[in-house]
């Protein structure tokens, strides 16, 4: 099984140091399923074009079909001295099928053939996140609708800033996830282009149709410049850099949990199956979840890093460099797979405490707002307004006391438009339901943002995203 496939033109053995070097075998041997798909696709459009006989056509595809079956059965057997899953699959054809498989590499090389196996494993996986991030903002979704009035502080640099409805806060997570999927989604148009039939670099000789493979393997398109598409890897930038936005936003959503599940905030339980305890001290309930998502965060943008810095100062077309592409690119996948996951489960098991949200908007001056915007509704400008309140703050600092603890008269001493509407004006409820401004925090507002939240669900379950699109 050792036998290179490419070594007429060597007179010695390679290196067994050097084979284990070389070898990328034991990664890219998920590709299997890609690989004998292109294959299949390949060979019986050599038939169609007339390059190779219908009848050696069934028989690779015969072989081909028998070697799949031997890999998902875990009969295969994998030897570094053969590279990678492309020679394992042809070197395994040959002792099937004899020499009929020396035909199937016809019209192309390993370089064309790769990028599509590529293509078609991050097509199929990138159409798998799409979905998942569906489920996860219709998960979204279902926790603010199910918490509609429950009220919150809103921070700004982490500090007390106005009230807000904690479905308001979760519908900022659902528009983050929704940018994520069309990130996905317009990364795809660019994932889905076939590459085979560029060959090595230069395109080939022999009278192939790539608009049929491209229908055999469901491209709606084919790459345009042969050069270009054996050394184009923007693709899988373009959806590890999606992947990397896509994870800060679960980083953000991680902190926020984090935060909110300690005593100092006490704003969420975490259910046991999503925490873990301490070694040491038995009272702990760590959410460790959260945490291992805020550091793999940062393992994405590592993957990133390493594809781009691989390929900015490559010469066309292909380097052997490209090997390197796919570790990082399968733990991008994997891990923000793992991730999608994770919380689609954890995030129906955590308790909101609504309570000491709607405690923690009492205090911390959060009507400070408006109250100026109380005061330039009577005529006074707000800037004017602003300065007012401000001294207001201060001396209610001094006293110990939140602003709508101070009296009537103490209020008028600031100003003689403060009326006793004042404190309705500054309640809770009012000072959110008043944010009526499309996105705000208004309570029919937010209903009117969850329902449409639904009808987009709805209208891209009913769409689905295909493979063509």
């Amino acid at each position: 099984m050792s036998e290179k496939l490419w070594n007429g033109r060597f007179s010695e053995g390679t290196d067994k140091l050097v084979e284990r070097f070389t070898a990328s075998i034991s990664y890219d041997r998920r590709l299997y399923a890609w690989d004998i798909e292109g294959s299949i696709a390949h060979c019986s459009m050599l038939a169609d074009t007339g390059v190779i006989t219908p009848d050696e056509a069934a028989e690779l595809v015969r072989g081909l079909t028998q070697v799949r079956r031997e890999i998902e059965a875990g009969e295969f057997i994998y030897d570094d001295s053969l590279e990678d899953i492309h020679m394992h699959v042809e070197s395994r054809l040959l002792a099937i099928v004899g020499k009929a498989a020396q035909k199937l590499h016809t019209g192309r090389s390993r370089n064309d053939q790769v990028a599509l196996d590529i293509r078609m494993f991050l097509r199929a996986e990138t159409l798998g996140i799409i979905a998942a991030l569906r489920r996860l903002r219709e998960m979204v979704v279902s926790l603010a609708e199910a918490h509609l009035g429950a009220v919150m502080p809103g921070y700004t640099h982490l500090q007390r800033a106005q009230p807000v409805l904690l479905s308001h806060h979760l519908m900022a997570y659902y528009e983050m996830f929704t940018r994520d999927g069309e990130r996905f989604g317009d990364a795809l148009k660019r994932i889905n282009v076939l590459p085979l039939g560029a060959a090595a670099l230069a395109g080939t000789t022999y009278p192939i149709d790539r608009d049929n493979t491209a229908r055999r393997l469901h491209f709606p398109r084919v790459s345009e410049n042969s050069m270009d598409t054996v050394g184009d890897r923007d693709f899988a930038l373009e959806f590890t850099a999606a992947a990397s936005i896509c994870m800060m936003h679960f980083s953000r959503l991680s902190e926020e949990l984090i935060l909110w599940s300690s005593a100092e905030f006490g704003f969420v339980e975490i259910a046991d199956a999503f925490t873990t305890g301490s070694s040491i001290m038995p009272q702990k309930k760590n959410p460790d979840v959260c945490e291992l998502v805020r550091g793999k965060t940062g393992r994405v943008y590592g993957d990133l890093m390493a594809l781009l810095t691989l390929m900015k100062s490559l010469p066309m077309a292909y380097n052997r460099d490209m090997q390197e592409d796919k570790e990082p690119l399968f733990d991008a996948v994997d891990t923000l797979k793992m991730t999608l996951e994770v919380y689609t489960r954890m995030l129906p098991n955590i308790t909101f405490k609504i309570d000491a949200m709607a405690r923690a908007t009492t205090t911390g001056f959060l009507d400070a707002t408006d109250m100026a915007d109380y005061l330039a509704t009577r005529g006074m400008p707000f800037r004017e307004a602003h300065h007012v309140v401000g001294r207001a703050v201060g001396a209610a600092l001094a006293r110990g006391r939140e602003l709508h603890d101070l009296s009537l008269s103490e209020l008028k001493a600031f100003s003689g438009l403060i009326e006793e509407d004042i404190f309705s004006f500054l309640s809770v409820r009012q000072m959110v339901d008043r944010r009526k401004s499309h996105g705000g925090t208004a309570t029919d507002t937010v209903r009117s943002a969850m329902m449409n939240a639904r009808r987009a669900l709805i209208a891209e379950s009913d769409d689905g995203s295909g493979v063509g699109d």
